[in-house]
């Protein structure tokens, strides 16, 4: 059995299985999303600061932003490996990737939960 020491799970089905449970999790929210913002037409800061606030919400944005993580390196990782042949700048690329993709989920922890 061969694996990719720079696939996100151990395997093309983990990898694949990741990408379909977070496409999940990313389209329940932007439903959810979506539905709150239609049911409440007339929305405050307030109220879109106490949903926000809710411990509830912030798992699930955590959730959310986890899965464009590994959804977005595992989606990367497949078109780089594709089209860039050349070793050096398909590194380069995924190291870019990956970099950006820890930083943005740093800053999305600190955000949501205030760290």
């Amino acid at each position: 059995m061969v694996t990719q020491v720079t696939s996100f799970g151990r395997s093309g089905l983990y990898d694949w299985m990741i990408q379909r449970v977070s496409a999940i999790v990313l389209s329940l929210y932007t439903i959810f999303m979506v539905g709150f913002l239609l049911l409440n037409p007339d929305l405050t800061y307030d109220q879109w600061s106490t949903l926000h606030e809710a411990t509830w919400m912030r798992v699930f944005s955590l959730m959310v932003l986890l899965s464009i993580g590994m959804h977005s390196w595992i989606g990367l990782w497949s078109i780089s490996t594709d089209y860039i042949k050349a070793t050096g700048a398909r590194f380069f690329f995924q190291s870019l990737c990956g970099i950006t993709m820890f930083v943005y989920i740093v800053w999305g922890i600190q955000v949501l939960w205030g760290l």
